[in-house]
Parts: structure tokens; C-alpha cells; sequence
């Protein structure tokens, strides 16, 4: 999806005023939900000494990303949240801002959404996930932006201090748009941060 103008004003290709990628991410969310909701129910039939139950922890990271649109080297945050069952699946949600040691003034932001895939060792838990979503990517000297699908396969490292507190050590991610205006387009991000569970 790519912003075009007419009159002056810019919009999404398709319904005037529409975000890129909405309509996929409500529907991700909906599928979610409908996922989340029915084990809630019956986990609460679960006898209490089972592992049953969920966690729901957000943070925030700093990242190092490398872009492939002229082999760009540059810093960004990124805001998460786990959604984690204690069997080992649940969802993670995460906006990315890559805007630090820009060169021409190309940055690029992702909002994607999706399954996770844990495990537990003690206080370590290891992680594999695959988010999707949209992405906006803002061409040098500002000439426009580029608005698509974007695909993120990745996984990492947690280490938990405390019940509350949780390091997030390694986050391995690799961006990939498939319908980017020059060819399809890819990125890659290593991070670390701090997350904090809620309940």
C-alpha cells in the first residue's frame, strides 16, 4: 500500500483515510481473542495446582537495526507486550521506531502483532514468534513514504530478576516486506530491554 496525493492531501491506496494494514490487524486481533477468551474459560475448571493461567508483561527495548535500503546501520525503541499462557504459547504485540543516527532522513516505524512460542528454565525462558502488520518506511530528503505488509520472524532470550521484573537479554528480529516499492525490502534488528509483568 503506498501513500499517493491528490488536491494536497495524502491517503492510503484503497479508502480515503484508512491506516495501512488495519483491516489485517483488527483481524488478527479478533482471531486472538477468540483464541484467548475460550482457554480462559476453561482453565478456570483447572485444579489449582495445575499450570494453567496467563501473564501479561510489557517493556520496552533498545534496538540496532540494519537496513537493507543502502546498507543503513541505525539505533531505535520499541514498545512490547506479551500476552503468555504458562504452556508455552500466547501472543506478542510490538510497535518499533527506527529514527536514531539517520542519514538523509530515512527512518521507518512497524506495528505488528502475533503468536509466541516459550519455554521455561528456570529463571530463563527462550522464545521463538512471528508478528505481522504494517510497516511505513520515509524516503530520504523526504520524499514521501512507503506504507506495506510486513512479515517478522524472531525469537530470543527473557531472564526473569524477580515474580514482577524481567530482562529481556537478546531479541533477534527479521523484517521482511514483501511488497515494497523497489522490490521486496528487509531489515534486521537485535535488541535488549527491560519488560514487566502486569498480572
Amino acid at each position: 500500500m503506498k501513500t499517493v496525493s491528490a488536491s494536497g492531501k495524502k491517503w492510503w491506496l484503497g479508502r480515503p483515510g484508512a491506516r495501512p494494514g488495519c483491516g489485517m490487524l483488527v483481524a488478527v486481533v479478533a482471531i486472538a481473542v477468540c483464541w484467548v477468551i475460550p482457554r480462559a474459560a476453561s482453565a478456570q475448571v483447572v485444579p489449582a495446582g495445575d499450570e494453567g493461567g496467563y501473564n501479561l508483561i510489557v517493556g520496552a527495548t533498545a534496538t540496532g537495526d540494519s537496513l537493507q535500503y543502502g546498507d543503513r546501520k541505525m539505533l531505535g525503541v520499541a514498545a512490547i507486550a506479551d500476552l503468555d499462557t504458562k504452556r508455552r504459547t500466547g501472543f506478542e504485540a510490538e510497535a518499533h521506531w527506527t529514527m536514531f543516527h539517520q542519514t538523509r532522513e530515512v527512518h521507518t516505524s512497524t506495528y505488528l502483532i502475533g503468536p509466541r512460542y516459550h519455554l521455561n528454565y528456570g529463571r530463563l525462558q527462550p522464545y521463538l514468534k512471528t508478528l505481522i502488520g504494517f510497516g511505513q518506511f520515509n524516503y530520504p530528503d523526504g520524499d514521501g513514504t512507503d506504507n506495506d505488509f510486513v512479515i517478522e520472524p524472531g525469537g530470543g532470550l527473557d531472564y526473569r530478576i524477580t515474580r514482577r521484573f524481567r530482562i529481556r537479554v537478546a531479541d533477534f528480529e527479521y523484517q521482511f516486506w514483501p511488497q515494497f516499492h523497489y522490490g521486496p525490502y528487509s531489515a534486521y534488528s537485535l535488541s535488549t530491554g527491560i519488560r514487566v509483568r502486569v498480572f
